[in-house]
């Protein structure tokens, strides 16, 4: 049986509620996984993972930094298994450029050039917000692309589960590809 763990960082819970799905997905397909916010767990990669999907917000214009600090203690080991990373962001939604450039910048500073990167639609929970934030998010709202939704009384989720599905799915023939060929060079 396969094993993937499934480390995030998140500030307001979309990329969590994203890691979930994403493990979901995998014991769907009879694998075992674990998905843990980084904020409140373990510093690296254990022995008996077969692959890692790390996950990252985007909050004031960075990914989180405990995904960053993760990534940097564990880049040979994520180098050396299946890894892939996906990054939520509201710029995921309508400006493709934009939400790019963020995992750019991110693999500038950790080292890591995943060999699978998705990027996905965040959500904008004005219902959750206190009141100067929910205000200030919906100036920037009106300012991106992607038709953000501004109406403060309800909340807006952009992330496309299909794709997040796809992406899972996806990376799981990777890491059984990955197994298959170490198999076939055993002894």
């Amino acid at each position: 049986m396969t094993k993937i763990f499934i480390p995030y960082g998140t500030t307001e819970g979309q990329t969590a509620k994203i890691a979930e799905y994403i493990a979901d997905v995998i014991r769907h397909h009879g694998q075992e996984t674990e998905a843990v916010h980084l904020r409140n767990a373990r510093e690296t990669v254990s022995d008996d993972c077969d692959g890692v999907i790390v996950g990252a917000a985007i909050h004031m214009g960075k990914h989180d930094k405990h995904v960053a600090e993760f990534v940097r203690k564990n880049r040979e080991t994520l180098a050396r298994l299946p890894s892939a990373f996906f990054s939520v962001s509201l710029a995921a939604h309508g400006d493709a450029e934009e939400a790019e450039s963020y995992v750019e910048q991110f693999e500038r500073e950790t080292g890591w050039r995943p060999a699978k990167v998705a990027l996905f639609g965040g959500a904008l929970l004005y219902t959750h917000y206190g009141f100067v934030k929910r205000h200030m998010m919906k100036r920037i709202a009106r300012t991106k692309p992607g038709n953000l939704g501004i109406d403060t009384s309800r909340d807006y989720v952009y992330t496309e589960w299909d794709g997040v599905r796809r992406f899972t799915e996806d990376f799981l023939t990777d890491v059984a590809d990955d197994a298959g060929r170490a198999g076939a060079d055993g002894p």
